[in-house]
């Protein structure tokens, strides 16, 4: 095997754990990257969702977000598309502009995923929102000023709350206190 190439240890539908140059790792099957945006609304409002992560037994308030290529047919799915699409399907939001901010590991070492960071920006009410085939997501829409304040809260009521949210504010330039 080159120093390149992988071998699948196991598979399931979605995901697989590879071994490559000694090392196991997981791989999503279904999806070739992850996106997520940042959303801030003319008001000065933070869009969050929260709904419940069965790996972690628990409710997660995080940054809406998604998988790139998972929809059938859209293996090549640009990820600005894929973005604008969890956007929408997440908190009912549309965006008149979507600009790439960064890009990362998820868990280096744990998974060959990476993350790719939007802010949306122009953003109008489409719908509802709430996810597709029963994701059952909570649309919250925070104060910037006060995101950090509620997200502490959100944790003392034993939410889990993602550290991405932190990265995404970091990343649009706004900061603690």
């Amino acid at each position: 095997m080159a120093a390149d190439e992988a071998n699948t240890l196991w598979a399931g539908r979605f995901l697989a754990i590879d071994e490559a140059e000694g090392w196991e790792y997981c791989t999503r099957r279904n999806a070739t990257a992850v996106v997520t945006v940042v959303a801030v609304t003319s008001e000065g409002r933070l869009l969050l969702t929260e709904q419940y992560r069965p790996p972690l037994r628990a409710r997660v308030i995080e940054l809406p977000a998604g998988l790139v290529g998972d929809e059938p047919g859209q293996r090549d799915e640009p990820l600005t598309r894929a973005a604008a699409r969890e956007l929408e399907e997440e908190t009912g939001y549309r965006a008149a502009r979507l600009t790439p901010l960064t890009a990362g590991p998820s868990s280096a070492g744990l998974s060959d995923e990476l993350i790719h960071f939007f802010a949306a920006e122009g953003l109008s009410r489409a719908g509802a929102g709430g996810g597709v085939d029963g994701e059952r997501i909570e649309v919250h829409e925070i104060a910037v000023n006060e995101a950090v304040s509620w997200l502490d809260g959100r944790r003392a009521t034993g939410a889990l709350v993602d550290f991405k949210i932190y990265a995404g504010l970091y990343l649009l330039g706004f900061q603690r206190g």
